[in-house]
């Protein structure tokens, strides 16, 4: 379902996972709701809905969260590509704390998750979140590999932190919770460093 846009600031993400999270984070730090969440569906319609938002006359912040997947490189590469194209020269890596800049009074940031240092996706990020001292993180790793090692996985190495972040959810109090609901539910915390970098990178670009 898509959302109604609101405002003349506006985040993009690659999906509904993103937007919930995004939502749940906000909610969480009282981020301030002055900003819309995109659902881009997908990096690729992501990367071309870039030229069409800074033809809006309106637009004054300018948020993208992607995920880095096995590449971080090359996708700074492709953002800092397309972001050149609207006038904006991005240093050489992504900052630790993310990207934030400012030209022509439009304010842009870039988020690559899961935390602008590693490879992987939305999943890694929210794997940070699992409190330190749950035990059954350790044995939803433990059966991941157990059923590598039997060569009964049929996911893509890529895709092993969504494997390890759905099975831990699907063993909470409301089993196969969503990513976004589980931070709500209080399944995860939110005090490690990475969730407090993102928040704090996301009220650089929008308060």
């Amino acid at each position: 379902m898509r959302t109604k846009e609101q405002f003349p600031k506006k985040l993009l993400v690659e999906g509904n996972d993103d937007q919930h999270v995004i939502w749940a984070l906000c909610e969480k730090f009282k981020v301030t709701h002055n900003f819309d969440v995109i659902d881009c569906e997908g990096i690729d319609n992501l990367l071309l809905q870039i030229p069409i938002r800074f033809k809006q006359s309106d637009l004054n912040a300018l948020g993208i969260i992607i995920d880095a997947d096995t590449d971080i490189k090359k996708r700074w590469a492709s953002l800092s590509s397309q972001l050149a194209e609207q006038g904006f020269s991005l240093p050489e890596t992504i900052p630790n704390e993310g990207l934030v800049m400012e030209k022509n009074g439009i304010r842009i940031g870039v988020w690559i998750m899961p935390n602008n240092n590693l490879n992987g996706m939305l999943e890694d990020f929210i794997s940070f979140l699992i409190p330190k001292d749950d035990k059954l993180q350790v044995i939803a790793h433990d059966t991941l590999e157990n059923i590598e090692q039997k060569k009964l996985d049929r996911y893509k190495p890529s895709f092993k932190s969504k494997a390890l972040i759905h099975s831990w959810l699907s063993w909470q109090d409301d089993p196969g919770t969503p990513m976004g609901l589980a931070i709500t539910k209080r399944y995860l915390t939110t005090d490690e460093a990475n969730c407090l970098r993102l928040i704090n990178w996301l009220k650089a670009i929008f308060t």
